[in-house]
């Protein structure tokens, strides 16, 4: 059981889904990062924080329903909105105390300043700071009263190099003391680096993306089966049964994330590296073009050019520009435009049966 559940929670806006019922647990110790849509982000932490209810379904924190009680639980969250705001008069060293004065206890000033790199620039008025320096004052404000759980919305949005790094080792000190962080973010690459558990939110529903690590340079998919777990056809010199696996690796910094075929829109190949284009991100993936045109033909991919593989449900038109000039107009975020190569005109053309 996690700090935090979600039970068949839906929203809708109207007639709209915003998404439809999921169950999601936030676990101690860890951070769950949601990918998802501004707005929906929003909604997802007001289910939490009370001022979104859900339209079905519960939410529940330390096992206790959340609806209209967030005020009685609000001394064991804290919580970072993109959008917050400080007392610009004051110092962060001002800000800190007063919240700190507002709960009654707390972590001391001056070890809060230290945690989030503001030592130097506590006694600075707010209104000077830089807008990476306030969003850290905000994340030292959020656990002035040593929360067990923090939520955060777009925690990477804008921050600098040197606010980023300090973040990461906030989070990184802050779970491995047992609190548990949910963060949303429209970027999954922010998702992918802060995450344990990482998921997707839409209208679709909520789905976990599989991570996988790596090891000396080698993708880790599974473990060896030994001879007992094979089965009596392996004894026998019967091969056992090959698995399939149709997923696509692509890593990010440390990571490995592994996408379904059908979320790329295109393959692309930039300087020798394979890029796939997952809504509206890029992602390097090791496998070269030709062993992934193999790979993702039967998922309905095409190669239209010698640097691009298109997944040919996402192609919204074939635009030609002269009688030798073809390019296909996709269905993704950006809007994206590919070339289409003379030499696979014709077939793209059999290919599609027209």
């Amino acid at each position: 059981m996690g700090i935090l559940e979600f039970h068949q929670v839906e929203k809708m806006a109207g007639n709209q889904v915003v998404f439809p019922r999921f169950d999601l647990n936030v676990e101690p110790g860890a951070v769950t990062a949601v990918q998802c849509e501004h707005e929906a982000g929003l909604q997802l932490i007001g289910m939490v924080t009370g001022t979104a209810p859900a339209s079905h379904g519960e939410v529940r924190f330390a096992g206790e329903p959340v609806s209209r009680r967030f005020r009685d639980l609000a001394s064991r969250v804290g919580v970072v909105l993109l959008d917050d705001a400080l007392y610009e008069r004051l110092t962060p060293a001002e800000q800190l105390r007063l919240f700190r004065n507002l709960y009654g206890a707390g972590t001391p000033v001056e070890e809060l300043l230290r945690k989030v790199g503001m030592d130097e620039r506590g006694r600075v008025r707010i209104s000077k700071l830089t807008y990476s320096e306030k969003r850290r004052v905000l994340l030292g404000r959020a656990l002035v009263h040593r929360p067990e759980l923090l939520i955060l919305q777009e925690p990477e949005q804008n921050l600098d190099v040197e606010s980023r790094i300090i973040l990461q080792r906030v989070l990184s000190e802050f779970t491995t003391g047992g609190g548990a962080v949910l963060l949303t973010t429209s970027n999954l690459e922010n998702a992918v680096t802060m995450g344990d558990a990482v998921y997707r939110l839409n209208s679709d529903g909520l789905k976990l993306f599989e991570l996988a690590e790596e090891e000396d340079g080698e993708v880790i998919l599974e473990e060896p089966v030994s001879a007992e777990e094979t089965g009596p056809e392996a004894e026998e010199g019967i091969p056992a049964p090959q698995l399939q696996f149709n997923k696509i690796p692509a890593k990010v910094n440390d990571k490995l994330i592994l996408f379904d075929p059908t979320e790329i829109i295109f393959v692309e190949s930039v300087d020798g590296i394979s890029q796939l284009h997952v809504k509206g991100e890029t992602f390097p993936c090791a496998i070269k073009m030709a062993d992934l045109e193999t790979r993702l033909q039967p998922f309905g991919f095409f190669r239209c050019h010698r640097s691009y593989i298109v997944n040919l449900q996402r192609v919204r038109e074939v635009i030609t520009w002269t009688r030798n000039s073809y390019s296909l107009i996709l269905e993704d975020p950006n809007k994206s435009t590919v070339p289409l190569s003379k030499g696979k005109y014709a077939e793209l053309k059999t290919f599609l049966g027209i």
